[in-house]
């Protein structure tokens, strides 16, 4: 009877350490308001203030069709597969990009300060080097300093036009829509349906979900390299990562380009292939 005291006791300290962690886990994710347009718009932009780039595809709404692939994967859950690599490779960049800054802090003050001539102003907006730097120093500035230019106009019909400091985005090509779980960012499904390099298939979502894996694994190698401190310069880590970026998404997109010119892009399903929201549509 001790034994099976001391097996229940266990057992109850067991479970009550594993809700434990799972309120822990669940008050750790924060809660963002999306109920309305412009509250999608405020979320996106506190996600990136907040230092939580890894949140930004949940505001991302992309239109499945309904179909099931040949190995029983459904479109839904192949775009699902492709948003959560994308929210591991941004929290990746995110920790670099601040690592980055932490490490260089004192080279970039005095860089800041220091006048550019014309030939460094045409190269800090033009030259691979630069851009590559401020892409990995501060990836999702725009995010933030754009938002005041941001607006998001409710058209009733559960959607809302997106624009740009009174412009549409993309000629209308961004724009929001209204699901179950609030508002989120998309594409008009009949304009990224009829793109010829818009994935069809399981294959081609797959090697989407390779590019995000294979950026965040450049990244990591990037962050273990900056760890150990083998870069005297913010010149020397921007060429470094920039490299190791190249290599990785070029040898991906190859695939992906050589694979679309191939394949007309039909994809092997098993039901209609009619379009429909990956969430859920909300229930007026």
């Amino acid at each position: 009877m001790r034994f099976l005291r001391r097996i229940s006791d266990r057992f109850i300290h067991l479970v009550a350490a594993l809700a434990i962690a799972v309120l822990l886990t669940a008050c750790s994710k924060p809660a963002y308001d999306t109920t309305t347009p412009e509250a999608l718009l405020d979320a996106i932009q506190k996600a990136v203030k907040d230092g939580r780039p890894e949140d930004l595809p949940q505001f991302i709404e992309i239109a499945a069709r309904d179909v099931e692939f040949e190995d029983g994967v459904t479109e839904a859950s192949a775009i699902g597969d492709v948003k959560g690599k994308l929210s591991d490779m941004l929290g990746r960049l995110g920790r670099v990009s601040t690592k980055l800054k932490k490490t260089f802090d004192a080279e970039l003050k005095k860089e800041a300060k220091k006048p550019k001539t014309e030939l460094e102003k045409i190269s800090d907006r033009f030259g691979f080097g630069p851009i590559v730097e401020n892409a990995i120093l501060d990836p999702f500035k725009f995010l933030d300093s754009s938002r005041a230019k941001l607006k998001a106009e409710d058209l009733g019909d559960g959607t809302a036009a997106l624009s740009y400091d009174g412009k549409p985005i993309a000629g209308g090509f961004v724009a929001l829509v209204e699901t179950s779980g609030g508002w989120r960012v998309t594409v008009p499904v009949e304009l990224v349906q009829s793109n010829k390099y818009w994935p069809q298939t399981r294959h081609e979502w797959a090697v989407l979900a390779s590019i995000m894996l294979a950026v965040e694994n450049s990244l990591a190698m990037f962050e273990k390299e900056l760890d150990q401190g083998k870069f005297k310069t913010i010149d020397k880590a921007s060429e470094r990562v920039g490299r190791l970026l190249g290599e990785s998404v070029i040898v991906q997109s190859v695939i992906y380009a050589t694979m679309k010119d191939k394949d007309p892009g039909n994809g092997a399903v098993k039901s209609s292939t009619k379009a429909k929201s990956a969430t859920p549509p909300k229930q007026g």
